[in-house]
């Protein structure tokens, strides 16, 4: 119809923002690191790139062993706080209960 504006698409505006706990190990039963992020697969491959300098690159901690989601920021980081807090042992309960071969989740959720 003549004189009318051509429909304009729509983008999704409302984007749902997720935020991720993350633990990454250097081998089964070996060193752990705790983070937070909002981006997993992106975070996860800079550590196995060794991209991020400091702990995990250092002992070579690479291993997604557990992660968990989050809808706000504060939740994630208030997690992990608590977890980094806690003791080793309590740790590996957590990995174990979810990863008891303590296999690499990178691929699973890297995947197209």
């Amino acid at each position: 119809m003549a004189g009318l504006v051509p429909a304009i698409p729509i983008r999704e505006t409302l984007r749902v923002r997720q935020f991720y706990v993350y633990i990454l190990a250097s081998r089964p039963g070996g060193a752990l690191y705790v983070g937070v992020t909002n981006n997993l697969i992106r975070r996860v491959y800079q550590h196995k790139k060794k991209m991020i300098n400091g702990h995990t690159k250092y002992y070579g901690i690479d291993r997604l062993v557990h992660f968990e989601i989050y809808d706000t920021a504060y939740q994630a980081i208030q997690r992990e706080k608590n977890i980094k807090h806690w003791p080793r042992a309590w740790k590996t309960r957590l990995i174990a209960k979810e990863n008891d071969t303590w296999r690499d989740l990178y691929d699973d959720i890297a995947q197209p």
